[in-house]
């Protein structure tokens, strides 16, 4: 059997640009696609942490250095500019080699698309008696 898993993520990028009028996708700094191994025109899951959003499209490159992680064509609709995302890519497994998995997961520094830490886990989350809904 195959599972479908994290391959990677970036964790709390901003939307920096918004093209209703480009060809859809989402461009994304050339040096953050290579640390989180995205391809080019990889299928990606978006979830916006501004509304709620979740959608799916493909990435293409954008200027390396640039910081640029941008909505286009209809994604354009899903988020705004500043907007915090959480980027993922997901990969088929063969469930024997499930505990071995090491998704990449690039985390961001708080205001710019520049990398903070990389790691390949998750803590384990634990109970709390804080309710944190906005």
């Amino acid at each position: 059997m195959r599972i479908n898993l994290l391959k990677s993520k970036l964790h709390r990028a901003i939307i920096t640009d918004v093209h209703l009028d480009y060809e859809g996708s989402c461009a994304i700094d050339e040096n953050l696609m290579k640390a989180a191994s995205i391809n080019e025109y990889e299928m990606l899951h978006i979830y916006n942490l501004n509304n709620g959003n979740r959608f799916v499209t493909y990435a293409i490159k954008a200027e390396k250095g640039s910081g640029i992680i941008s909505l286009n064509g209809a994604a354009a609709f899903k988020g705004n500019k500043n907007d915090l995302v959480i980027i993922c890519t997901y990969c088929e497994i063969d469930e024997l080699k499930v505990k071995s998995h090491k998704p990449k997961l690039i985390y961001l520094k708080e205001n710019k698309n520049d990398i903070n830490e990389i790691k390949s886990k998750i803590p384990v989350q634990k109970k709390t008696n804080i309710i944190n809904i906005k």
